[in-house]
């Protein structure tokens, strides 16, 4: 029995997602997008966007083949009608003689946004929008933040025991959670354009912030010192790595770090305290579409109260540490109305621990 009409675009839709999640990691600051080709039910190419400056889908896939009309093309973002890196994909595919484009979700970005639409539709071409539009924008999240926003989308990940202590009293955290799940968070780091600790971090855990135990590209390494007072043999001091800094940061101490190949920018600052939001816009700028938080509990509390969380990833370890620094004990609410919530949480057994994933409530829908 054959597919109903609605389940044959949704089905094409779920290939072209496969092809477009290839590119994780590589694609920022554009977004992910898969392309595949069909005639008569039948795959006649496919492509996906590879890296930044490279082919878009739609041309990658329309190269593989001569003869494209009459064709049907699913993609999970619309089709751009402007000339950026590369030329546009509307003119293509009308070129090309393609009859039908299925698109996942329209293009966020002001450029694009329903004009790759309307040059197809005014070339001829039939175009159907919104199918599996919730899992095309679950997979962009990043880019649809930085082109709504204007900043990253945040991820804080963590580490705790059953007990919710992120180190022990004196500070040793090494290892809380067992390979399984420090293999996941080394995965999670290669989904992200970029990693983020604090000063404190760097100080206790001296952290290389790269990439291990799995295949993947190491983000770009951020750090939060306002007075950039990182101890100088830290294995940040390199380049592709960023450090945020205050006003109150010596001369000295920030031509240490430049010339390690480091950058430095400062922001401004309240109470010792950086500005996140400052952060956020000036590393969205910077091409920064996802952003991973692995801070200690300062960092995290100034994420949440900033309301600028995504999704959290919070590793469960079945141990027990007594007195400990915990996750959250940097924020303090007067009533239990005012606690974060996550909505939807999902669980997860990892190895011998467990994996608790989720939105705030207060995240900014997509």
């Amino acid at each position: 029995m054959g597919l109903r009409p609605g389940r044959v675009d949704e089905y094409f839709m779920r290939r072209a997602l496969s092809l477009a999640i290839r590119g994780t990691g590589s694609t920022s600051p554009n977004p992910m997008v898969g392309c595949v080709v069909v005639k008569d039910g039948r795959v006649l190419s496919e492509g996906f966007h590879s890296h930044c400056g490279g082919d878009h889908a739609e041309r990658a896939a329309l190269s593989r083949i001569e003869d494209a009309r009459g064709a049907e093309l699913y993609v999970n973002l619309e089709p751009c009608a402007h000339t950026g890196r590369t030329p546009p994909c509307a003119p293509l595919i009308a070129g090309r003689g393609i009859a039908r484009v299925v698109a996942g979700m329209t293009d966020p970005d002001g450029r694009v946004s329903g004009k790759g639409f309307d040059f197809l539709q005014q070339s001829g071409v039939e175009v159907v929008r919104g199918v599996l539009e919730d899992e095309c924008r679950s997979l962009n999240r990043g880019y649809i933040r930085r082109a709504t926003l204007g900043r990253p989308w945040v991820t804080v990940k963590g580490a705790i025991s059953l007990d919710g202590g992120m180190a022990l009293e004196n500070g040793e955290s090494k290892w809380i959670t067992g390979i399984d799940a420090r293999t996941a968070a080394h995965r999670l780091r290669s989904e992200h354009d970029a990693v983020l600790v604090g000063a404190g971090t760097v100080a206790a855990d001296d952290p290389e912030l790269t990439v291990r135990h799995t295949g993947g590209r190491s983000p770009l390494r951020v750090v939060l010192d306002s007075k950039l007072s990182s101890p100088p043999r830290s294995k940040v001091f390199r380049e592709d790595t960023i450090f945020f800094i205050s006003g109150e940061a010596p001369p000295a101490n920030i031509a240490r770090a430049a010339a390690s190949g480091a950058e430095v920018i400062s922001v401004p600052s309240e109470s010792g305290r950086l500005s996140i939001p400052c952060v956020l816009s000036t590393l969205a700028s910077r091409g920064v579409c996802s952003l991973l938080v692995e801070g200690g509990p300062s960092v995290i509390g100034s994420f949440f109260r900033e309301g600028a969380v995504d999704w959290l990833s919070l590793f469960i370890s079945p141990r027990i540490m007594g007195k400990n620094r915990p996750f959250s004990g940097a924020l303090s609410f007067m009533a239990m109305d005012e606690t974060v919530k996550i909505a939807s949480p999902v669980f997860r057994e990892i190895g011998r621990d467990f994996l608790i994933e989720g939105a705030p409530e207060c995240s900014p829908a997509l």
